[in-house]
């Protein structure tokens, strides 16, 4: 009896010591991709290394996000006008789809675009380098793996991921404009009148604002789970699930802690409130 409480109790203790020495490896991780990314700046910052990592990162991303955006904000449209027709509010539409695009759905969509199609090919690319000794190439040639590897993917990520959030904004906009005004029939002077109205430009920044946090945090959870997969394919195949299943958790989290964090900034500081529809 006693045998088994002692097993039980060493159970529970492997299981809270486990995710403290994860959390702790990774802010170990992060920090040093930190101290990187300013003390060492001549080893990242060559054109030679980021230009690739931008096509991969950036442009190659844009069709997805775009088209993703575009009909988010065809979808937002679709399910909204008639609710708002009902009560008379048709030509108020665009408040409530543009400011959801910029500040909320277009900066997530557009993270977990990149954490789906971007951070997974990272978390394998670098895996595949653990695997097959490559990273331990790189230590034996006198170079910090992670000042050389690291440090631009996870720059580029954070730089890359509020530029894709402005093209899947800007389709998004424009998708809840063309199906509200072009196939509603909604006056098209007073959707953009009633949008300029209720938009200001805290709105857009603050979707900005967490894009930025989005691929910081995509960058570093990606390549940290690509230095720490097991041992084979099968590794690597884990670490690249883990990688996305993280980053989105992070994405969640970062979205609602900023929300609530930037709505108080906005309105401390900055004089921002709440603009009601109906007025």
């Amino acid at each position: 009896m006693a045998t088994n409480g002692l097993d039980l109790a060493a159970n529970v203790g492997r299981r809270v010591r486990l995710p403290i020495e994860g959390a702790g490896r990774f802010a170990r991780f992060a920090m040093h991709t930190l101290a990187g990314t300013i003390f060492r700046p001549n080893r990242w910052l060559r054109w030679r290394i980021l230009a690739p990592l931008i096509m991969q990162v950036g442009v190659l991303s844009i069709p997805v996000v775009a088209i993703t955006g575009g009909f988010i904000g065809m979808l937002l449209a679709l399910e909204s006008f008639e609710q708002f027709a009902a009560y008379g509010l048709e030509n108020k539409l665009g408040m409530i789809i543009n400011v959801s695009v910029v500040k909320q759905i277009g900066p997530v969509l557009a993270a977990v675009m990149v954490a789906g199609r971007v951070g997974g090919a990272l978390t394998a690319e670098l895996g595949t380098m653990r695997v097959t000794e490559q990273l331990d190439a790189v230590r034996s040639m006198g170079a910090d793996p992670i000042d050389v590897l690291v440090v631009p993917r996870v720059i580029v990520c954070t730089v890359m991921t509020p530029i894709l959030t402005i093209f899947s904004d800007l389709l998004g906009v424009i998708g809840g404009a063309g199906f509200t005004v072009a196939w509603n029939g909604v006056s098209g002077r007073e959707y953009w009148d009633n949008t300029a109205w209720f938009l200001s430009y805290w709105e857009p920044t603050t979707g900005l604002i967490k894009a930025t946090f989005f691929g910081l945090s995509i960058g570093l959870i990606s390549c940290y789970k690509g230095f720490n997969c097991k041992p084979g394919a099968a590794g690597v195949g884990q670490a690249t699930t883990e990688s996305f299943v993280s980053a989105f958790l992070a994405i969640i989290i970062i979205n609602l802690a900023l929300a609530e964090f930037l709505r108080t900034f906005g309105a401390m500081f900055l004089g921002i409130g709440f603009k009601s529809p109906l007025s």
